[in-house]
């Protein structure tokens, strides 16, 4: 069965198969290059990498209106349990793995910060592997180039999704070099183009890839689909 991936702009992405839904790091409603608002994305499950506004912001109101489950670090399910009195949620931490209705998720180790909005300590950042209908599909989120990149390749990656902003994250360069540790089947950029310090020209980036690996480059506007 079909999966399909949407970039709903900045690093907020949509997981859809057999109607259901897994969204990751909703940040809708003040995203200058989000295609919808909040209000409009449905979803059964809420990923959330690390605590910063730019991937948190919309959770909470997401979360109530659908009754999405919410999975974050456990500083994170800790903090929104008890700031938005969210129940239905999981905390989970790197290395761990968990068995949701929809996938098999693994949170893997990301290079960054995470600092809820409020100042609160976020725990530590995180990327996903998401395994459902037999694939794999890597979230790396906010993070810098790092070895062990390769490791988390040997799940063998269909699809990565991987940032190329730099300034807070890895550039189109490193993330490069992260395509050749992963060795994905496909690649799509996240993380950039939502403001002037992160402005990227992807196609640039997708010739690299081209040029410096096996890996197919998928570049998507904000809306965008990839099914596979």
């Amino acid at each position: 069965m079909a999966i399909e991936l949407t970039w709903l702009g900045h690093a907020t992405w949509l997981i859809e198969t057999e109607g259901h839904r897994i969204l990751i790091d909703p940040f809708l409603n003040d995203s200058p290059t989000a295609p919808i608002t909040a209000d409009e994305v449905e979803t059964d499950v809420i990923l959330v990498s690390h605590g910063h506004f730019d991937h948190v912001a919309d959770v909470a109101t997401i979360a109530k209106r659908t009754g999405a489950q919410v999975i974050a670090n456990y500083e994170i399910a800790e903090w929104f349990s008890k700031n938005h009195a969210l129940e239905n949620i999981v905390g989970m931490n790197i290395g761990g793995q968990f068995q949701s209705s929809l996938a098999k998720l693994k949170m893997t180790n990301a290079i960054h910060s995470s600092q809820l909005p409020d100042g609160s300590y976020g725990g530590n950042p995180g990327g996903f592997l998401v395994s459902l209908k037999g694939k794999n599909i890597y979230f790396a989120c906010d993070t810098s180039l790092f070895s062990d990149m390769q490791l988390i390749g040997q799940a063998n990656i269909d699809v990565a999704i991987l940032p190329i902003g730099d300034l807070f994250t890895m550039g189109p360069q490193d993330s490069v070099e992260a395509v050749k540790l992963i060795g994905p089947k496909q690649v799509l950029p996240s993380h950039y183009n939502t403001w002037p310090p992160i402005e990227q020209n992807a196609e640039t980036w997708a010739e690299m890839v081209s040029s410096e690996t096996d890996t197919e480059p998928i570049v998507l506007n904000p809306g965008g689909k990839h099914t596979f």
